[in-house]
């Protein structure tokens, strides 16, 4: 039997010989009998528990797309075209996964095939089981070609199809995709995991540009839809994706789009711009084009060079649920983002960080979504730290440490998407574990990791910075460039890291390099529930003492029950940077107790730009501190305003769920009834995603 090690499989044989390609919980492990060259085997294989594909018998390596999009019944149309290898002697099936397809028929290699969509799952959606009845005897290593001709459903849990009164032309309507974690067997027929990577060509047909996570063959970039006319005019839009990627990266957006290069970096065979719709296009290239092209080169010195050629960012209309999402070629990215400071762009340098931690290097399934996420993470915050200076990296540690906290409190009756290594069961949905957990606890540990001979020396109280002599960056970024280099293109899972980074510190370092490892609390770290890290880690404050300072100057003057001899004013913000006014309102949202409804009411007529600000961030953060507090009533229609869009200072929904989810989530604590309107009213302007989370968070899915 011959198996990619991208899988992540453990197979045992009968004969005692074992071969360990990687390793999962006990969840999610399949049986599995197969003759291969006449020997019996018995197989066991650890597979991903979110996908009913078989994709160890046989894997799709190539799709091809070919689409058609209806603007009016809100589907996509045509079909896809698998290129498969067999892993076993003649497999009798190849099973897909899907969600509300209509599946017309198929071919195996041009001939008409026999196929079943199953019952539906109410997760992992209906398998497809073709019959490729292919001869007896078949070889492993085969290849075989799947076509099913299919459409989308208007009711596709991928897509969010926006009215064109939800764009910022209000002229054409919109649409886009968000495939992660599970949602591309909506858009089409796929083997819908992550431990299966794939090449893909596309052809797409639409009245309006389009726009794929690959490369663009035909028509130009810099040519608006072909030079043909929008909304009237059929354009045939050519990509392709010569670099393997999960399935969850399969993207696609169409709408008034309109493209600009960023300056090219001398020497650089990659290339950056930023697509938007025309009435964006000025605020979007001034926010992103000074950083974007930086945050590529920079990653590329301290990992492995760019292996996709292009590095585009797309903003889209502000229903989208994420900040940023890390399609290959394109990242897609919320207009949250257009501070007019470029004080958020620093999403931009986590989004870039996946083209190795991700989209390059891939969790074998959600269980280890840690590996994609804490990565990107650490690296994230490298970057910060080359570009703006070492204080800011470990200022954004102590910003995401809030977050972790919050994150953490959230699962205390559901301890287990505490862990990083999550034991998922099968079927189970992993949306239901999306949280910062993964991103901030897994990138503490790897920061602790780095730094973890220091942390012996600190310790032992000894001054030397043992940085330059055991622990540190000097030593921890040569291990991180060598991970992607042994892990490039591949899928796997928590074990196949931790044997590596053993291995590779034994070669680099040796018995004193093993027993700091061995000292490691692994258990506590991988699978440990709780509200408190493994491990105590330190940050650089300098960038946070005076958000400090402030927090407690207000936090000790709660005993004044005057608000007017409060001694506070405008100018306590002057110097203050956007991320530094977050510290300083998460610290108060960190106080054993919340403020007097007295000093909340005093502090929105201080510092009034809270109230109105654009800076979706401090938005936020400002509304969760006030809707905590007993003045929350007072706050309750402005923080309601403001996510469905209705605020003048900052039109638009507040489609991402790092937005709208905690605020729809501190109104229903304050108002339950006022949160549940709100939202019924509103749930169709926010994407499929997020009304299905927010639905959950209010009790009315």
């Amino acid at each position: 039997m011959m198996l990619r090690p991208t899988f992540g499989l453990l197979l045992k044989y009968s004969q005692g010989v074992t071969t360990r390609l990687g390793f999962a919980s006990v969840i999610g492990i399949r049986r599995y009998s197969a003759r291969s060259k006449g020997d019996n085997m018995a197989a066991i294989f650890v597979t991903d528990p979110c996908t009913q594909s078989n994709y160890w018998e046989i894997t799709t390596k190539h799709v091809h797309f070919d689409w058609t999009v209806d603007w009016k019944k809100r589907i996509i149309s045509g079909s896809v075209e698998h290129t498969l290898v067999t892993h076993m002697e003649s497999p009798s099936q190849v099973i897909l996964d899907t969600q509300v397809l209509d599946i017309t028929d198929v071919a195996v290699d041009g001939k008409v095939a026999k196929f079943e969509v199953r019952e539906a799952h109410p997760v992992m959606g209906s398998a497809l089981a073709i019959d490729l009845d292919l001869p007896q005897n078949t070889e492993t290593g085969v290849e075989v070609k799947v076509k099913i001709n299919y459409s989308t459903a208007p009711e596709c849990t991928a897509i969010g199809w926006l009215e064109k009164e939800q764009t910022a032309g209000k002229t054409f309507d919109f649409f886009f995709s968000q495939c992660q974690p599970i949602y591309a067997r909506s858009l089409a027929p796929l083997q819908d995991t992550p431990s299966v990577k794939i090449t893909y060509s596309a052809s797409v047909k639409s009245i309006l540009p389009v726009l794929l996570s690959a490369r663009r063959v035909s028509p130009p970039a810099e040519q608006v839809h072909g030079g043909k006319e929008l909304g009237k005019d059929v354009v045939e839009y050519k990509y392709n994706q010569p670099v393997a990627i999960p399935s969850y990266l399969v993207a696609i957006a169409s709408g008034n789009l309109i493209y600009k290069p960023f300056e090219k970096i001398e020497g650089k065979g990659w290339t950056t711009g930023v697509w938007s719709e025309p009435e964006t296009m000025d605020a979007a290239f001034w926010e992103f084009s000074k950083d974007t092209a930086n945050y590529i080169a920079t990653a590329e010195e301290i990992v492995t060079p760019y292996e996709f050629g292009v590095y585009d960012v797309l903003v889209l209309p502000p229903s989208f649920p994420y900040g940023g999402m890390e399609n290959a070629c394109c990242t897609f990215l919320t207009p949250t983002l257009l501070a007019g400071d470029r004080s958020l762009v620093d999403v931009v340098a986590h989004e870039a960080s996946h083209s190795w931690f991700g989209n390059n290097v891939t969790t074998a399934d959600s269980g280890h979504f840690w590996l994609n996420e804490g990565f990107t993470t650490y690296m994230e915050r490298i970057l910060q730290g080359r570009i703006h200076g070492p204080a800011e990296r470990d200022f954004s540690y102590i910003i995401g440490r809030k977050a972790l906290t919050d994150a953490l409190k959230e699962y205390q009756d559901r301890p287990k998407y505490q862990r990083l290594v999550i034991p998922y069961t099968f079927g189970e949905d992993p949306d239901d574990a999306y949280s910062s957990i993964p991103y901030e606890k897994g990138s503490n540990f790897l920061l602790y990791l780095g730094e973890l001979g220091r942390s012996v020396v600190i310790r032992s109280t000894h001054a030397l910075d043992i940085e330059r002599l055991l622990g540190g960056l000097d030593v921890f970024l040569p291990y991180v460039r060598d991970y992607v280099k042994t892990f490039r293109g591949k899928s796997l899972r928590t074990s196949q890291w931790k044997n590596h980074l053993y291995r590779y510190f034994e070669a680099n370092g040796g018995q004193s390099k093993i027993d700091l490892l061995n000292s490691v609390k692994w258990d506590a770290w991988l699978h440990g529930e709780g509200l408190e890290l493994p491990e105590e880690i330190n940050y650089d404050t300098s960038l946070a003492d005076k958000a400090y300072d402030l927090a407690h100057r207000w936090d000790e003057s709660r005993h004044i029950s005057d608000p007017s001899k409060l001694d506070f004013s405008a100018a306590d913000l002057e110097g203050f940077t956007s991320n530094q006014i977050v510290v300083f309102i998460e610290k108060l949202q960190s106080l054993p107790q919340p403020l007097p409804a007295s000093h909340i009411r005093h502090m929105n007529k201080t510092y009034p730009s809270f109230n109105d600000t654009g800076n979706a961030e401090i938005r936020s953060r400002w509304y969760e501190l006030v809707l905590a507090s007993d003045a929350g009533k007072d706050f309750l229609h402005d923080a309601e305003k403001w996510v469905v869009g209705k605020d003048k200072h900052s039109p638009g929904v507040k489609g991402r769920m790092k937005f709208c989810r905690p605020i729809f989530k501190a109104v229903n604590r304050v108002d339950s009834d006022a949160a549940k309107k709100s939202f019924e009213a509103n749930k169709k302007y926010f994407h499929p995603i997020a009304v299905k989370l927010i639905a959950k968070d209010l009790g009315v899915a």
